[in-house]
């Protein structure tokens, strides 16, 4: 799942939503403070990556002659670049992983900053997490796809890549996360 920036707020709130959900979790700062912490948590985690494609971007630019002389391909470059360097910058390449590793990290800091009490072992806490990252990122190619049908479908033609289409765009996706109980 590569999540685009203003997309954090969507996967903050579904985690947000499953723990208020679960009986075995009470958020005694309520849910909006969860959204507020775990979209935190994932915005850094963004961060370091968008952090990691730019130095590989850079190693890419650096070497563009030999590059083209080879007639390599720059996309599974980049790849192979990015895997290689993603351990020493922090990145977790495997999603479920990443998503393991996250939930970690957010349960972590709902316990410390007291966001979340639960009486249950905290494997099924992190299971709650990962599960909303996964339903998040199963269900993004779907909406997506819906989401660009409803709008070449449209009456008047919406232009992709102006400011109409990006809000457009936005308003339906609402639409269809709210439709699943996401938002």
């Amino acid at each position: 799942m590569r999540l685009k920036p203003q997309q954090t707020g969507y996967v903050a709130g579904k985690v947000a939503i499953d723990l208020a959900n679960a009986p075995f979790v009470h958020l005694p700062k309520g849910k909006d403070a969860v959204v507020e912490a775990v979209k935190a948590i994932i915005d850094a985690n963004l961060k370091v990556e968008h952090a990691l494609d730019e130095k590989v971007k850079d190693i890419i630019d650096e070497n563009y002659d030999e590059i083209e002389f080879q007639h390599a391909d720059e996309r599974q470059l980049f790849f192979m670049i990015k895997k290689k360097l993603a351990p020493e910058a922090g990145v977790i390449m495997n999603y479920d992983d990443r998503y393991n590793d996250l939930s970690h990290t957010i349960l972590d800091e709902l316990y410390e900053n007291y966001l979340i009490e639960y009486e249950v072992n905290e494997n099924q806490i992190k299971n709650v997490i990962f599960k909303a990252f996964k339903a998040f990122a199963d269900s993004f190619d779907e909406i997506d796809d819906i989401v660009y049908t409803k709008i070449r479908n449209m009456e008047r033609e919406v232009i992709p890549g102006t400011q109409d289409y990006e809000l457009l765009y936005e308003r339906l996706y609402q639409e269809e996360l709210a439709k699943r109980g996401m938002l």
